[in-house]
């Protein structure tokens, strides 16, 4: 998640600068943000936040062993409870992947992952709801479960929370970097169906949380939530969700065998993938065969 990237530079007290982007291709699992020191392109908290400590960089210092073994306790349960229901929000709910999301990242993403990147996004959430439930179920009752074990999540957070401004007292840590990561978006983005978010809304401790970390940290993102909010105001009418993606097999087609070529191209230009003449096939092709079965045999 981008904010999770970001809080955790600014809890640690990274001089980090920030470089706009609506282009996850060449990124290396196919989403954004990055972070890029010198040769080093790293995409995940673990990663980064490692990375860093290597550099004296933590927002974790001053911790005692209990806390941080506390602090691993919650983001582990903000994984198993929260996350699912999030990509559930995001990319399962019919309704708020029709009307706001799938237009919203056709328009934010250049032509043509803007047709690529959401079914994939969509695809892998529902690969992730599939492990974890029987898909004879009632998709009500499914919905019920992810949503049910979201607010007991957002519940034990409110209670741990407390009146505190922090998790961990007055100063912010991997813990709420991570938080703020996962409440944030669902506080604030506006969503058609709401029933999380109204949640969310009624937990106030951790809605100040939210305010105070934006506020605190990140108060650019306040004035140009305000600018957006404001001209989307003066708008009016609604599109019809279809009318924004016309022909949108054909160009699901197309954006796939683009960023196959593409992604092809890379590989070649690199070095990572070879030409062979037929005769060095034809050579080598003994020595392949095995590989080649060996593959085909650990496939899913």
């Amino acid at each position: 998640m981008v904010k999770v990237n970001r809080a955790y530079a600014k809890f640690s007290g990274v001089p980090l600068q920030t470089c706009v982007t609506n282009n996850p291709f060449w990124t290396p699992n196919g989403r954004l943000p990055v972070f890029k020191h010198g040769k080093q392109v790293l995409s995940s908290l673990p990663e980064i936040s490692a990375y860093l400590k290597q550099k004296n960089f933590s927002a974790d210092f001053g911790l005692t062993q209990k806390q941080c073994a506390d602090a691993a306790a919650y983001t582990q349960l903000l994984k198993e409870k929260l996350h699912l229901a999030l990509q559930y929000v995001w990319w399962l709910d019919t309704k708020n992947y029709t009307e706001l999301i799938r237009p919203w990242y056709a328009k934010a993403l250049p032509f043509p992952y803007n047709y690529y990147y959401p079914g994939k996004y969509e695809q892998e959430a529902k690969k992730h709801l599939e492990a974890l439930y029987d898909q004879d179920d009632d998709p009500l009752t499914i919905e019920s479960s992810v949503y049910g074990e979201a607010e007991k999540c957002l519940t034990v957070l409110s209670v741990r929370l407390g009146d505190q401004e922090f998790f961990f007292g007055s100063h912010p840590t991997s813990l709420d970097a991570t938080v703020y990561a996962f409440l944030a978006p669902l506080l604030k983005v506006p969503f058609p169906s709401p029933a999380l978010q109204n949640y969310l809304k009624a937990c106030t401790n951790l809605v100040k949380f939210v305010v105070r970390i934006t506020q605190r940290y990140f108060p650019y993102a306040i004035q140009e939530y305000e600018a957006k909010k404001s001209a989307e105001s003066g708008a009016q009418g609604k599109s019809d969700p279809e009318s924004d993606f016309p022909n949108r097999r054909r160009y699901q087609i197309v954006a796939g065998i683009f960023a196959t070529a593409a992604m092809t191209g890379y590989a070649l230009s690199t070095g990572l993938v070879q030409m062979s003449t037929k005769d060095e096939v034809s050579e080598n092709s003994a020595d392949y065969k095995d590989l080649f079965q060996a593959a085909e045999n650990t496939e899913d």
